[in-house]
């Protein structure tokens, strides 16, 4: 069935695949990717965010509900698991307890009927490929959790498969064993030649890893690209907060190589934005520069941001940066940097990372290159929009409730139009006892944007609803949601595309 020859320069390719369960939930939803002969792939995303049932769609173990792949051109989507020349690796590594290492690592190929010289032959090599040569006899209840993982990959290497898969294959070690078998798992790829798709929430290991990382969010695929690409040029909030640490803030492109954030203007490299536009900024912690500055007053700095400051030290770059400034209120040190939460003048905080220690209480400056203002588009700026209904009442159905809005928003319209439903991210107030509200849901997402909080309320209907908010709130925290009617605006019909506000 499977041909050295193919139509596709891809060993495997998911084209548009959608995973649906029987509660009408998608675990997958309209995912494509290519992978390349060779290639070491890391499906990243959290918990629940499709990244194994992608994985198990292209072992066999699940049936995509729409969509096809194709393993060197050739259509696998409804072929039987043992039938598709791939092996999976799983996190509870599933060896046969009643059997040996030697037999654990040879059961595959006894199934296959293999003469017993083959057999010897490529358990020895793979065993020897693992570093487990001199464990053949062992029982594999008395190997290490680390053990056990190199001979579940012997095992699955042993059958020379096309594709090695694995299932957050080292969530069970602990993190120095962790950190070993990840060089060693890069290493055996070399050896091996063959192509690796690994599964992982782990940020760090994943960046290690891999040569491309496809970062996953709710059965969507959010971003592709090499570890630096995916570090440094961070497509959406999401990638930019999940992928290591980040300072995220809401900006404005004033033009190209301008961009103004915590109402200050910075120069940056990049372009094609428009002018004036709403974006958002990712400042990584490593790369803002900071110094103890000698007086905590602005009258005593320079009136010109852009001008030299008060001595900073040889670390810093000179130049006409801007700059701006802070007290540290907290510092830790964690093994290599020194990790600080600043709090500027004008209320921003910003975590920096330094080789050296600047105590709580330190009054600090802050620069940072152009070249790390890392720019994205908004996806969403200011606004919610729902579909709604105008009722008899005078009251607007929206997010599965009725809700009262001003009447002179509703005046005109008559009962039964359907309108688009206009709502402030900053109006909507979330209450700590969730029956107090119209509406109850639980905090699904939340982003620090430097000064508020960014929410995604998830609503008990299963409607999203955006939040900006000084208070704080944990992910998953149950909330009652109340729209005040002043915050309710009513659009009616489509012109060009856009729905028109009735003034």
């Amino acid at each position: 069935m499977f041909t050295e020859m193919s139509k596709s320069s891809f060993i495997i390719e998911v084209n548009h695949v959608s995973k649906q369960f029987e509660d009408g939930k998608y675990a997958l939803n309209d995912v494509s990717l290519q992978v390349k002969k060779g290639e070491f792939v890391t499906i990243l995303g959290p918990s629940g965010c499709g990244k194994t049932t992608l994985l198990r769609c292209i072992a066999g173990f699940q049936v995509a509900s729409e969509g096809d792949i194709l393993l060197k051109g050739e259509d696998i989507t409804q072929t039987p698991p043992h039938q598709r020349p791939v092996n999976t690796v799983f996190q509870k590594y599933a060896l046969f307890p009643h059997l040996n290492v030697f037999n654990n690592v040879a059961f595959g190929l006894k199934l296959k009927k293999l003469d017993e010289d083959t057999i010897i032959k490529r358990v020895k090599q793979a065993l020897k490929t693992v570093g487990m040569s001199d464990y053949e006899f062992r029982n594999v209840d008395s190997l290490s959790g680390g053990q056990q993982q190199r001979v579940a990959i012997a095992r699955a290497i042993v059958n020379q498969p096309e594709v090695l898969l694995l299932d957050e294959p080292l969530a069970a070690l602990d993190l120095k064993m962790r950190k070993d078998m990840q060089l060693e798992l890069k290493e055996m790829h070399k050896k091996l030649g063959i192509t690796f798709i690994y599964v992982t929430h782990d940020q760090e290991e994943a960046l290690t890893l891999s040569d491309r990382v496809v970062v996953m969010r709710e059965g969507k695929i959010q971003q592709i690209g090499t570890p630096t690409d995916i570090y440094n040029e961070p497509v959406n909030c999401f990638v930019a907060d999940f992928i290591g640490e980040s300072n995220i803030l809401s900006g404005t492109m004033i033009r190209d190589r301008k961009v103004n954030f915590c109402d200050k203007e910075f120069d940056c490299v990049d372009e094609g934005f428009g002018e004036n536009m709403p974006v958002d900024v990712v400042i990584r912690p490593e790369d803002i520069y900071i110094w103890e500055v000698e007086s905590p007053k602005s009258k005593d700095r320079p009136a010109d941001s852009k001008q030299e400051d008060l001595d900073p030290d040889d670390r810093v770059p000179k130049g006409k940066f801007t700059k701006w400034y802070g007290v540290v209120e907290s510092c830790i040190f964690k093994g290599v940097h020194y990790e600080m939460t600043v709090k500027t003048e004008d209320g921003y905080e910003f975590m920096v990372q330094d080789y050296h220690e600047f105590v709580p209480g330190t009054q600090v400056g802050m620069l940072v290159r152009p070249e790390d203002i890392q720019i994205m588009k908004k996806e969403h700026y200011r606004y919610n929009y729902f579909e709604g209904e105008v009722l008899k009442n005078g009251k607007v159905r929206f997010l599965g409730a009725e809700w009262e809005a001003d009447a002179d928003q509703t005046a005109p319209f008559a009962a039964g139009d359907k309108v688009k439903v206009q709502v402030p991210f900053r109006e909507v107030e979330l209450l700590d006892y969730e029956d107090e509200g119209v509406l109850s849901g639980e905090v699904h997402y939340l982003l620090y944007k430097g000064n508020h909080y960014n929410l995604t309320i998830r609503t008990d209907e299963g409607y999203d609803l955006l939040v900006n908010t000084d208070d704080v709130w944990d992910h998953g925290d149950r909330v009652g949601i109340v729209i005040p009617p002043s915050a309710i605006r009513l659009m009616k019909g489509i012109e060009n595309g856009e729905w028109r506000i009735e003034n």
